[in-house]
């Protein structure tokens, strides 16, 4: 009898999770969206004539977008490969504890104040529209990635979830050192390590209390372009703010790392992974 989808050695590589395989594939998957960026400076060579991504809503979608839909896609047919639509989306197998919807509250103050503060004006017409639509797609690709896929994995390798949220947020952080590809000074993107990191942790602690990933996704997919419309810059530092509401936002990131590092001394719990039934 030919082997069924549901027992492909496929997805037997996959479901049996662990650190390695969710590190593997984090790899592949950064591997992807940064060849998808080498095509897009290759396809849109005339949209980014210069270092502003911003400067239009066409190099916006050349230096930011287009490798972030690309992203979407490989992740969205891994997940449909393994059948994992359910359980990523689904309601999570462990809950939160109360304390821990002070979080998402946290995370949503800084999207507040900045929504409020930016200068919509300086930018040319059509780069904040395209700036947030591609903010939803960083927040479905790396939440999905990070909070997704390699958390359930680590869940199915039968790792504590202490484990789960520093291994996944450790992940979420080191993606980021990419940036140094881009000719990002070196302190700034250690800095951004251990500053993503600490927001890793803070999007774990959303997942577990919420129940659900689409919070997670929602919450970062406006944290980050707003981030990016304040600042002027993709992980740029945040300078001197011309609004009073903008810099009311600056210090947050050093309230996510202070959060992921309480994180790190709280969490705790395990899921107890139950094994998929054997084929007749």
């Amino acid at each position: 009898m030919a082997t069924s989808i549901a027992d492909s050695p496929w997805r037997t590589f996959w479901n049996r999770g662990g650190v390695w395989r969710a590190v593997l594939l984090a790899v592949v998957y950064l591997a992807i969206y940064l060849a998808a960026g080498l095509l897009a400076g290759t396809l849109f060579r005339d949209q980014l004539g210069d270092d502003d991504v911003f400067a239009t809503p066409m190099s916006v979608f050349a230096g930011l977008t287009f490798a972030l839909i690309i992203g979407a896609i490989v992740l969205t047919a891994f997940l449909a490969s393994v059948r994992w639509f359910g359980p990523v989306f689904g309601p999570q197998p462990i809950g939160g504890r109360a304390w821990m919807w002070v979080i998402p509250v946290l995370v949503a103050v800084p999207i507040v104040l900045r929504l409020a503060g930016i200068d919509y004006e300086s930018y040319a017409s059509g780069v904040v529209l395209v700036t947030l639509l591609s903010g939803l797609l960083i927040g479905f690709c790396e939440e999905v990635l990070c909070r997704g896929i390699v958390v359930k994995m680590l869940r199915d390798g039968g790792r504590s979830e202490w484990t789960v949220m520093a291994v996944s947020s450790l992940i979420f952080a080191l993606l980021h050192s990419a940036n140094l590809l881009a000719g990002m000074a070196p302190a700034t993107v250690a800095l951004t390590i251990v500053y993503t990191f600490g927001f890793g942790a803070c999007m774990y602690l959303t997942l577990r209390v919420t129940g659900r990933l689409i919070w997670p996704i929602v919450l970062h997919g406006l944290f980050d372009p707003t981030l990016f419309l304040a600042t002027g810059g993709i992980d740029a530092e945040s300078g001197e703010q011309t609004s009073s509401l903008l810099a009311l936002a600056a210090p947050f990131n050093f309230v996510f790392i202070a959060a992921g590092l309480v994180a790190l001394l709280v969490v705790r719990g395990r899921v107890q992974r139950v094994p998929e039934p054997q084929a007749a």
